[in-house]
């Protein structure tokens, strides 16, 4: 399976939660949206952990396996038209996700989050 990984799912593999750790060991890919790379890197700055947190996760994209998406001018296509379904309706859910959502439709990956919102887009591959 290729996942894209959620700033949630991420904080869970950190804390070693055993249905994270086994999905996470028999994914094909996964990827971190630079979203989530920008969520976690937020959450460093302000805590009391930031260089053990950074160093984790550093360790984290060296693995064989895990990159970072970045976002290109299809991307800007897919958020389009993902704000457009959630709009009308009337489902709104946060600008990040749309963009983590945006990634995982136009690369044909399984979003990886706890996040319900995602409901809202039953087009959206998850676990």
């Amino acid at each position: 399976m290729r996942l894209l990984l959620d700033t949630n799912r991420y904080t869970d593999l950190c804390r070693n939660e055993l249905s994270v750790v086994t999905t996470l060991e028999t994914a094909e890919e996964i990827w971190l949206p630079f979203i989530t790379l920008g969520e976690l890197r937020a959450g460093f700055a302000v805590g009391n952990q930031g260089p053990r947190n950074e160093a984790t996760l550093r360790q984290f994209l060296l693995q064989p396996g895990v990159a970072i998406l970045y976002p290109d001018e299809q991307t800007s296509h897919h958020y389009a038209s993902v704000y457009r379904q959630l709009r009308k309706q009337g489902t709104p859910i946060p600008t990040n996700d749309m963009w983590i959502a945006a990634l995982a439709l136009q690369h044909s990956l399984t979003l990886y989050a706890r996040d319900v919102h995602f409901d809202a887009l039953p087009q959206l591959p998850r676990i």
